[in-house]
Parts: C-alpha cells; structure tokens; sequence
C-alpha cells in the first residue's frame, strides 16, 4: 500500500455578479454533494501561479490573466472513504474569452473523465446546502472582495 503524503495543489477562482465557477462533485461514501473551484496539482518545479494556468487550459481549454495570489489553506479531508491531505494555493483569475462568463455551465475534462462547472453564488454556500471545498475557501473570498 502506498504511503499517504501531502499533495500540493493550486485551484483558481474566477468571480464574475457575485458568482465563482465551481466544479459540482459528488461523494458516494458519504452521499454528499459538494462545490470545488478547478485546479489540480502542482508538479515538480512548477510554480503555482503556473500551476493554476495550466490547469484552466488542460481542464477547459481557456486561457487565462490577470492571476493573482489570494492565499493559502491546508486541507485534510475523507473522501470515498480514504483520507487526504492538501496544501491549496489559491489563485484568483480572469477568463481572456469573456463570453465564458455567459454560460449557466462548462464541460471540463480532468484526464478522459468530462465534468461539468457552473456559476454559483456566494450566498449558496450556506450551513445545509451543499459545500464549498476546501474548508476556509468561502472565508478566504469573502475577506478579498
């Protein structure tokens, strides 16, 4: 069995009418629907603004400016059953297609596996609706509007 380590990530937000674009994911073993800004890993020697950048092409094939730096979280967590563990450098960007803003949802591709991203609002991050992950993300946002 592989020994379990911290995985570096950088995910980034983009904000538009008091709405971020979020991937909606869903834990089988806990049956809990939940609310994740795109990203993924940073690899060896990559920067994470580079990282974020990256992966908003990879993902949705857009490009992206204006990245900036918000901050970072620690995020230990359950799912499907198994723990992780993550160190989130979180970025906030700007689409360069603007039309993108428009579009209730995206179709994203992480690898061959497609996921949809849509726009929610702030205000839908409440205690008994679904999510927002990582914990301290919608603090994070709210202090850096």
């Amino acid at each position: 069995m592989k020994k379990p380590r911290i995985r570096p990530i950088a995910l980034c937000v983009f904000r538009h009418e008091g709405r971020i674009l979020v991937s909606e994911n869903f834990d089988p073993t806990k049956r809990e629907t939940f609310y994740r800004p795109l990203g993924g890993g940073i690899e060896f020697g990559e920067r994470g603004i580079d990282a974020a950048m990256r992966e908003m092409h990879e993902e949705l094939g857009a490009a992206v400016h204006d990245v900036a730096y918000l901050g970072t979280l620690e995020n230990i967590f359950t799912f499907n059953g198994k723990p992780g563990h993550e160190i989130v450098l979180v970025y906030d960007g700007s689409f360069v297609d603007p039309s993108l803003y428009c579009r209730e949802s995206l179709i994203g591709r992480e690898g061959s596996h497609a996921f949809k991203a849509v726009w929610k609002h702030l205000s839908d991050f409440v205690p008994s609706h679904p999510p927002l992950y990582p914990d301290g993300l919608l603090d994070l946002l709210l202090s850096s509007r």
